[in-house]
Formats: structure tokens, C-alpha cells, sequence
């Protein structure tokens, strides 16, 4: 053999070794989606289960993994998946939201493949077709550091998936028929954890040791608030951000928001109440969790610890605390506040209000007055197809008009690699919540009142939390900054889940004319074709 023949084979063997070792790891799931029974409020209802689990099974992932997850829809209606909070990098088509995927028909699967990259923390997954969201199908999302990316605390005992929501007793068919009716929901019947009725969730722990709990409020509506009797929280983590650590006697999540808390078992050995409460309205909810130490002979007693319920002020406050430890390392071995938002020169300000109101003598909500309705095809594969006549860009304002509310379906148009700023106005007497699809935003500033330029003087534009789902507190304002690395067709939605069904959300189509895989990743080789797309 010549030696010119050896060097090129060890070249492409070296070529070939190389690859093999950088690809990151696959991690391979098969879930069936079916009916079954729940009893998260104490009666037997019809839920949806994933591998006849309810909540659905944990997803636990380290930075960069590959997810294969082969989705069998058993149900009888179209069924669609989608990951709240992971970023789905230039890979919008598996968003799993009908505004970028075919619903999966029954008796049919569909294998979403997406790339945890660059991310870490708590995140969860739901069912976002139809109201499937009121009857299960959710479960935790997990994405762990790598082993040599440092953690700023100490490995846990163990790591807990904490799922609190608010619940119907209706079935979610009849619900979403009121809604189609033009009708609003009664307020939900009570609260679960982990879909479990009152004291059915129980944690074990052993005295002395600490744990870590990722809290996720999959629920419909409601902003819920967590105690752990006799116990403090220390805040560690905010979707995917690392935190001030400190520490808090109760907590308040938002629709749709995830925390990571450390909870130190470090009181007498007996049971303690985890106490969940609804928020802000007239009717308090409170279910209970068991905080079990091993070796107890004491059950809990007597009421649950209480909590905050309509103060305002007081949950404002708190969030102003939330801000990001600047020198932890994110999913790369750097401090979080490498990168300095706060010195990037804006391009755009996009201002967004909800309201509510009736259009044809229904109930809808709408963004700047256009109330969202859905295309008869994704609008994602009407972009990719330039199928015309599905949607137009830039057929939603980017700031309020003050008209009458319409029906359209909304979409605005942004250029990739700009840094934008979007203020959430919410005039209205409830707390809003707020996702954006595909992206962490930094969560500049918050207040009463009506938003202006001038409020810019008190941002916070040093070390903001870095997250997906922010809160708005009624009458009130929240800014986040924005920088648009991820093209695509990407939902923006209120997390109050009646209020997006009946058309409080958008699209933000982030565009580039590239077509190169550097950018935005081809289409799918499995991606399942509906509407318009199958011409």
C-alpha cells in the first residue's frame, strides 16, 4: 500500500472518528397517547394518559442531546404535542403547535426530533390541540448540565417533578364546547399536584439532606402559590437560567412558568403539608401535597400553612427579586453574564395588548385587536410551499390601534439577527401570562401602569432573568428584550388557555432569505402534510 493511499485512509479514518464522537448522544421514546381515568380532584373523569401514565413520564435530558420521540395517537380526534420552553433551534416545523405541525389523525404517529442545544433546566410538555390541555397528556422536561459544566450548588439527594394546575371537573369536549359557543369558562373546581387529589402526592425525604424540586404550572388559567410547611425554598433556576439563590417562604407560578427550588429537610422528623393556592381572585383554591420525612410516625395535621391571595404589590415585588446569577455557567462553561443585552442597540419596539370582547355576539380575545383564527394549513408549511392566500405577514399591527376587535389570522414579520424590544400592556383586571415559541427573553422590567418610553430609565439592564413566560400584572406593563437568533414561525400566546383557544396569540415570523441549513434546518423528512400542503 502506497504511503500516499495510508495517509489519506488515516485522514478519513481521523475524519470519520471525529464526527462520530461530536454528534451528541440519541435518546429514543415511544409514547402512546389513550384515554384513561384520573381522579386529580377526588372523581373519576376521562384523562389523557402517555404510556398509561398520568401526568405523562419525565423527560430527562443532558445539554445537547437528540430527543426521537414517536408519538401514537390512540385517541379519537387529532392530537398534538408541544415543549414549552425548549427552543427548538432553526427547526420551527417540530414546534408542535397547529400553527407549524399537522395535528397527528387518529390511529396514526408521527416522530418529533428535536435538540435540547445549548439549554438547561425545567421545562414541561403538554397537549396543544383542541382543550386536550384541560384533561392531561403533560409531564416534566428535564435538561441536565454536562458532567464537566460546573453547577452553582451542590448535587441534590434527589430532583422531584412538582406538576401544579388548576382543574375542571367537565369533561374537556364539553368545555371546549362552551367555548365554541362563544361562552366563558366557569373558574375551575380545585388544584392538583402531580394530578393527584389532596395529600396523594408524596415526597420522601430523608432528615438532614436537601432536594430539588422543578415546580411547573401546567394548568389553565390561574396563578398558583406553593409553600412547603416550616420549610423554606431556595430559588435556583428559572427556565433555564440560573438564579440569585435565595430563599422564600412561598412562591408564586404563573400559567405556563417552571422554577427549580432546593428544599432542605431540616425540621423535626414528621409530615408537612406542600400547600398550592389559587391566586388573585375571589375563590381560593388550595390542595396539599405530603412533604414526608423517612422514619416518620407523625401525618400531618390540622390546616395547611396559608398563603398570600390577592396582594398584588406584594407578588411584583417578589418577582423584582428574581434575577439571574451572573457567575454561574449556562449550558457552556461561562458565566451567564458573558452576554451584555443591556449595551445592544434596539432595532424595533413591538408593543402588544390583550383584550376581550365579542365579535358576530361570541366571546373572543384578541392582541391588538385582531382576535386569531387558524388557517386551514400550518403557516409554517404555507411559508416553506409559499403557499399564498394562508396568511399574510405583518397582518397584525406591532402596537395597539384602539379598534373595534376583528377576526385575522395574525402574523408578524421580523428580520433574523435583530434585537427588538416587546412591551406587554394588559389594561385588563386580571394577571396575564405571556410565551413566546422558540426563544428566552431577558425580563427587563415590569410595573403599573401604562408603559412609555421614559419607563426605560428603571429597566433593569444588568441581570435580568433570562426566560420563556413572563407575567402581567393587571393595569399594568412588562418589557422583555428580545434577540431574534432563531428563524422560524414562532407562537406567541397568552398561557391562559381559554383565552388563546378564543384567539388571544400571534405569530412572529423570523425571516432570512437564506435556505442554508446554517440558518434554518430543512424540512423534515417525516413531517406530516394537512390542508393546503397535500396539494
Amino acid at each position: 500500500m502506497s504511503q500516499k493511499y495510508m495517509l489519506a485512509s488515516c485522514i478519513a479514518l481521523i475524519s470519520v472518528f471525529q464526527f462520530a464522537v461530536a454528534e451528541s448522544p440519541y435518546r429514543y421514546f415511544d409514547w402512546h397517547v389513550t384515554y384513561g381515568h384520573v381522579y386529580p380532584l377526588g372523581v373519576q373523569q376521562r384523562g389523557i394518559l402517555i404510556n398509561k401514565q398520568f401526568p405523562g413520564p419525565d423527560i430527562i435530558s443532558v445539554t445537547n442531546d437528540n430527543l426521537v420521540i414517536n408519538v401514537y395517537n390512540h385517541l379519537d380526534e387529532p392530537f398534538l404535542i408541544s415543549w414549552d420552553g425548549i427552543q427548538q433551534r432553526k427547526n420551527s416545523f417540530e414546534d408542535g403547535v397547529y400553527g407549524t405541525t399537522c395535528p397527528i389523525p387518529p390511529g396514526r404517529n408521527i416522530t418529533y426530533k428535536l435538540q435540547v442545544k445549548d439549554q438547561i433546566g425545567s421545562y414541561f410538555y403538554f397537549p396543544s390541540t383542541a382543550f386536550h390541555k384541560a384533561t392531561g397528556g403533560f409531564g416534566g422536561i428535564r435538561v441536565l448540565s454536562r458532567p464537566l459544566i460546573p453547577v452553582p450548588f451542590p448535587p441534590p439527594a434527589d430532583d422531584f417533578t412538582l406538576l401544579i394546575g388548576d382543574w375542571y371537573k367537565s369533561d374537556h369536549q364539553k368545555l371546549k364546547a362552551t367555548l365554541d359557543h362563544g361562552k366563558r369558562l366557569h373558574f375551575p373546581d380545585g388544584v392538583h399536584i402531580n394530578g393527584r387529589r389532596a395529600n396523594d402526592a408524596v415526597f420522601t425525604v430523608q432528615k438532614g439532606k436537601t432536594y430539588r424540586f422543578r415546580i411547573s404550572n401546567v394548568g389553565l388559567q390561574n396563578t398558583l402559590n406553593i409553600r412547603f410547611q416550616n420549610h423554606k425554598m431556595m430559588l435556583v433556576e428559572v427556565e433555564g437560567t440560573h438564579t440569585m439563590q435565595q430563599l422564600y417562604s412561598s412562591l408564586d407560578v404563573h400559567v405556563g412558568q417552571s422554577y427549580s427550588v432546593l428544599v432542605k429537610a431540616d425540621q423535626d422528623v414528621q409530615d408537612y403539608y406542600i400547600a398550592v393556592s389559587t391566586r388573585f381572585n375571589d375563590v381560593i383554591h388550595t390542595t396539599t401535597g405530603i412533604f414526608h420525612y423517612q422514619g416518620s410516625s407523625r401525618p400531618v395535621s390540622g390546616p395547611p400553612p396559608g398563603g398570600p391571595t390577592t396582594e398584588i404589590g406584594w407578588s411584583l415585588e417578589q418577582a423584582r427579586t428574581i434575577r439571574t446569577n451572573l457567575t454561574a455557567s449556562g449550558p457552556r462553561p461561562n458565566p451567564q453574564g458573558s452576554y451584555h443585552y443591556g449595551e445592544i442597540p434596539l432595532t424595533r419596539t413591538i408593543r402588544l395588548a390583550s383584550s376581550a370582547g365579542q365579535v358576530n355576539g361570541k366571546q373572543r380575545y384578541a392582541v391588538n385587536s385582531v382576535s386569531f383564527v387558524p388557517a386551514d394549513t400550518p403557516l409554517k408549511l404555507a411559508d416553506y410551499f409559499n403557499i399564498q392566500g394562508v396568511f399574510s405577514v405583518n397582518s397584525i399591527p406591532d402596537h395597539p390601534t384602539g379598534k373595534n376587535m376583528y377576526l385575522d389570522t395574525g402574523v408578524l414579520g421580523a428580520d433574523y439577527r435583530t434585537f427588538i424590544e416587546i412591551v406587554f400592556e394588559n389594561k385588563e383586571r386580571i394577571v396575564q401570562s405571556w410565551h413566546i415559541d422558540g426563544y428566552n427573553f431577558f425580563v427587563v422590567g415590569m410595573d403599573g401602569g401604562k408603559w412609555s418610553p421614559e419607563k426605560r430609565q428603571q429597566y433593569n439592564l444588568h441581570d435580568a432573568i433570562s426566560r420563556c413566560t413572563v407575567q402581567v400584572y393587571p393595569r399594568s406593563w412588562t418589557a422583555v428584550y428580545l434577540s431574534l437568533d432563531n428563524v422560524g414561525m414562532w407562537n406567541i400566546r397568552t398561557q391562559f388557555w381559554a383565552r388563546q383557544y378564543l384567539g388571544e396569540q400571534l405569530y412572529l415570523r423570523v425571516y432570512t432569505p437564506s435556505r442554508s441549513p446554517r440558518d434554518e434546518y430543512p424540512i423534515p423528512d417525516n413531517t406530516l402534510l394537512c390542508g393546503r400542503a397535500l396539494k
